[in-house]
């Protein structure tokens, strides 16, 4: 990547990295991958502290060639990754390590901006209302199968004037392949309520022509508070699929009939 952004102006791009996240090298044999596909043999170390995050910055920018970064997030301080008692200690040693030293490179001029990158929307609203944060990386939060976000969350992020990258918008598949056997949804076999429901939505977009993942894809950049959002492509071709997604043109009657048949939360904002 390094080598392929040194090409152009540094203007002409947005960079954005992680911090809290150390790997640590694995036999090459190792055979535990975890719960990712095709994963290097690395072990995942989580270290939130101040100096941990100055030397990961520093130590990213050394490997790209840059010297600032657009965006640093800290990542992956929720229940999902540390479990419920892990989460409170690996929180409070973010907001009193991790978030101070972003804070003092932002202040610098190293990084633009910060914020959080988490698969739950109430660790977010706890970071908003702790800190001093200018995004969030919200993954699989918002997207036509979850809406809850709505309730509180993405409102202060709208007041806040935080904005909010929607990753993960087709909940690890199911809202690209449908509800066929063998639907992931969260990393996990889909349940029999979201393969139902994710069915329901297939007839409606069956009904105006809409393909789901476009309607997936698009969904989260009504609401005013998301400033974009992340698929997550992996090679050229799902880029192109991606692009091709975006500019598929979807009915105003499509989301209304989603809300009619109660497949979204009536308060959403339509893209």
């Amino acid at each position: 990547m390094g080598h392929a952004i040194r090409q152009h102006p540094r203007e002409t791009y947005t960079v954005s990295t992680k911090v809290g996240a150390i790997l640590k090298p694995l036999p090459p044999d190792t055979t535990d991958k975890g719960r990712f596909t095709n994963r290097l043999p690395f072990e995942v170390v989580y270290d939130y502290s101040y100096d941990a995050t100055l030397r990961s910055v520093e130590d990213s920018m050394q490997r790209l060639g840059v010297n600032r970064f657009d965006i640093a997030l800290i990542h992956d301080i929720d229940t999902y990754t540390h479990g419920v008692e892990g989460q409170k200690q690996k929180f409070s040693e973010a907001m009193e390590g991790a978030y101070p030293a972003l804070e003092k490179l932002r202040r610098e001029g190293v990084l633009q901006a910060i914020g959080v990158g988490v698969s739950s929307w109430e660790v977010c609203q706890e970071c908003a209302r702790s800190c001093d944060f200018d995004c969030f990386i919200l993954a699989g939060r918002y997207t036509l199968l979850e809406q809850k976000s709505l309730e509180s969350f993405l409102p202060i992020c709208q007041d806040r004037n935080i904005g909010v990258i929607a990753a993960a918008p087709y909940n690890s598949g199911i809202l690209v392949y449908g509800p066929v056997e063998g639907a992931h949804y969260n990393y996990a076999p889909a349940s029999s309520l979201i393969l139902e429901k994710t069915r329901q939505i297939e007839i409606v977009c069956a009904r105006h022509g809409v393909t789901l993942a476009a309607a997936a894809l698009q969904f989260p950049l009504g609401h005013p508070a998301v400033s974009s959002v992340l698929p997550g492509p992996r090679t050229p071709a799902q880029v192109e699929t991606s692009v091709k997604l975006f500019k598929e043109i979807i009915p105003e009657d499509f989301w209304e009939d989603l809300k009619e048949e109660q497949l979204i939360d009536a308060e959403t904002p339509n893209p």
